[in-house]
């Protein structure tokens, strides 16, 4: 089972949530094609969010932004 849900909700609506239900966050992605890839601590988290989140998952690919530079730092 993953731990990663791909929802279209804004960030702060997710983390809200995610709050209230106290589901832990590991990351919080915005994606490019809007909506935001969520990272839980556990499986069970992610489990409980997505009966919670059912409505608004994402299904297919999407587009992630880099975060890396292109070129090194040194």
């Amino acid at each position: 089972m993953s731990r990663v849900l791909l929802l279209n909700m804004a960030e702060s609506t997710v983390r809200n949530e995610c709050e209230k239900f106290d589901i832990g966050i590991s990351a919080l992605e915005s994606l490019s094609s809007n909506g935001v890839r969520l990272v839980c601590m556990s499986v069970d988290g992610a489990e409980s969010a997505r009966k919670r989140f059912k409505a608004k998952l994402i299904k297919g690919d999407v587009i992630r932004t880099k975060h890396r530079p292109t070129r090194p730092l040194w």
